[in-house]
């Protein structure tokens, strides 16, 4: 079922009307650009946020370790050498490792891909998180925000959260799990709940720079981000894109190449662009009315 429309939810009718509502409130007085303080996630589905580690695991805490842990011992042959848990950490979300991590874009045209790249939901709504980071930031603890504040920042890097592991850390290796990420827990207590922050990852490969991406994080990872998010209406709102408007969103944003290809620039890539791209709506709906057997031979 949609949500009802709200104070934190609006539902467009229009094309135009979705750009206005995803460019409105960007001109920033102080700079006097256009510069947004938003970032964007966007989904197929109404569905609710929850991370990759929620839905593999319910005790976070404990899989989280171990995912790491063995993420990062297995993939020494293939990855740079890195000595912070949370650069391994973005790295495995980056390659599809469960996480405590979302994904996020600066972009609002990449979020648009995301809500209409699942060709399967062409049927369903789908869903635009619009989040305030400087109203988010104005939530963090303390310590957290005095790091921001010294670099000039709005969003974490892997080496922010590196020395505040370290400033708030209790001792422990440099890849000590406990000692790099307890601290989150310590200031939490403090805070008297969870509290969210952005992360920047390192641009280790060319998707990270297309699609304008960075990483939400928050304190506890068995905490519930639509929750938090719905909990503060001042920094996040939600923006429902009906299932009608779909094909129109798709087909504009090819022409403004905003596509598989410029945003996962490899031969994979360029094949879903070019495999989406030439099918019609005929094949979609063709598609919907077919056998599991059928659908099996798409893959080879």
């Amino acid at each position: 079922m949609p949500r009802p429309d709200t104070a934190q939810t609006r539902t467009v009718h229009t094309y135009l009307e979705l750009l206005e509502l995803l460019q409105d409130e960007s001109w920033n007085p102080t700079l006097r650009r256009y510069r947004s303080p938003f970032v964007f996630r966007g989904q197929g589905s109404t569905a609710p946020l929850s991370t990759s580690l929620q839905r593999v695991a319910g005790n976070t805490r404990d899989v989280e370790r171990h995912l790491v842990r063995a993420f990062r011992k297995y993939a020494q042959a293939s990855a740079p050498a890195l000595d912070s848990v949370w650069s391994w950490l973005a790295l495995g979300q980056h390659h599809g490792l469960p996480t405590r991590l979302l994904d996020w874009t600066y972009s609002p045209l990449v979020a648009l891909h995301f809500v209409t790249a699942d060709e399967a939901r062409y049927g369903e709504d789908g869903l635009i998180w619009r989040v305030n980071v400087t109203a988010t930031n104005a939530t963090l603890p303390g310590p957290v925000a005095e790091v921001l504040q010294g670099e000039g920042a709005d969003v974490f890097t892997v080496e922010m959260l590196g020395q505040l592991g370290q400033r708030e850390g209790r001792g422990g290796g440099r890849l000590d799990f406990d000692a790099q990420m307890g601290w989150l827990e310590h200031l939490e207590e403090q805070a008297g709940g969870p509290f969210l922050l952005f992360l920047e990852p390192p641009s280790v490969d060319q998707r990270i720079v297309q699609q304008s991406a960075l990483f939400s994080l928050l304190s506890t990872p068995g905490a519930d981000m639509d929750a938090w998010l719905t909990g503060h209406p001042d920094a996040a709102q939600r923006i429902r894109v009906p299932a009608a408007l779909k094909w129109e969103i798709r087909d504009k944003l090819d022409q403004l190449n905003i596509t598989e290809r410029t945003l996962f620039p490899d031969l994979s890539g360029l094949s879903q662009w070019l495999r989406r791209y030439y099918r019609t709506r005929e094949d979609l709906d063709a598609g919907e009315n077919r056998t599991p057997e059928d659908r099996r031979d798409d893959t080879l």
